[in-house]
């Protein structure tokens, strides 16, 4: 349902022809014949309603439609454009997506994990959200993560358990508190080798200890993404490694964007006019001056509003949820 933070009027009238509303997805699936029903996700039969409603309500446009908008202030938009991205690179996409965007004759956004698809590795961001779905008890998660920091207290200067609840302030939209914890310890405050031996550590336990093949099931491959190119979908950036990139430094960053545009060349994709999701919606100034050196044309965040033409930095682009819209 429509989320009352956002307004349901702010998420339809866009008259002006410079406002487009751009919404992003991730898992599209079978959800209840799954094996990870409780991953959160659209099923493909909420997502066929969705783009009805869609339809209904809206103009679907392309990237090159909103690239076109963005770098000629003069060009209109249709009334009510929206813009659908899918981030992340799933199988999903290529199985359950392509195929009904198809059937609708609607062009949409790509942004795939490059060291997923390239490396055959479950990535971290996705070994939690299916640790979560095969072991909802959270409590328990937390209590097994910060039980386990006595081994590495030697090695890292790790803090107290408070000290870490404490210094964990934000809040998501969607999640409760103690997932949110769960997961910006293993995102981000741990040390990145306690992180990852943390995670690797409850994805065996948890899910699986096969994780090449759990990758070449989750994923797309390369020559799916030429695929879904070759139908007119935009295929962007989305980093190397899914990783928080306003927490980098400006070094890592670098590495991390050309890494992913080296992805993009061996899938066969133009670089003239490439785009960047960011993973978590993680930005800053100083990633920003390096996309606009490499002559970046549009970047998209997580904050979740109406995109306006005539007051967005191009490479800041907002962007709602599906969860924002019926289905």
């Amino acid at each position: 349902m429509i989320k009352p933070a956002l307004g349901s009027s702010s998420l339809i009238k866009t008259e002006s022809g410079r406002s487009v509303t751009i919404v992003m997805y991730h898992y599209v699936r079978d959800l209840e014949r799954s094996r990870y029903p409780r991953i959160k996700g659209l099923s493909i039969d909420r997502f066929r309603n969705q783009l009805g409603y869609i339809q209904a309500n809206y103009v679907p446009i392309s990237a090159e439609d909103l690239l076109e908008a963005v770098n000629f202030p003069h060009r209109k938009l249709p009334e009510n454009a929206i813009l659908l991205t899918f981030d992340d690179g799933y199988s999903d996409h290529f199985e359950n997506v392509l195929p009904l965007l198809k059937e609708k004759g609607i062009k949409a956004c790509f942004f795939p994990m490059a060291q997923a698809i390239l490396e055959h590795r479950v990535l971290d961001v996705n070994k939690i959200q299916f640790i979560l779905a095969a072991a909802p008890n959270v409590s328990k998660l937390l209590d097994e993560v910060f039980d386990a920091l006595a081994e590495f207290r030697s090695e890292y200067s790790l803090k107290s358990r408070e000290a870490y609840l404490m210094s964990i302030t934000e809040k998501h939209r969607y999640d409760p508190r103690e997932v949110t914890i769960f997961k910006r310890l293993l995102q981000r405050e741990l040390p990145e080798p306690v992180r990852a031996k943390l995670v690797q550590r409850l994805f065996a336990e948890h899910v699986s200890s096969d994780e090449a093949a759990f990758s070449d099931e989750l994923y797309m491959s390369l020559e799916q993404l030429g695929m879904l190119h070759s139908e007119g979908m935009h295929i962007g950036s989305h980093g190397y490694r899914h990783v928080w990139l306003n927490h980098l430094s400006p070094e890592c960053q670098e590495v991390e964007v050309d890494r992913s545009l080296e992805f993009l060349r061996q899938a066969g994709i133009p670089l003239r006019d490439w785009t960047i999701c960011y993973p978590y919606g993680g930005v800053d100034e100083s990633l920003i001056e390096i996309l606009r050196t490499r002559r970046c044309s549009l970047g998209f965040t997580v904050e979740p509003r109406i995109a306006d033409l005539e007051r967005e930095d191009r490479l800041t682009l907002p962007r709602i949820d599906t969860n924002d819209l019926p289905s």
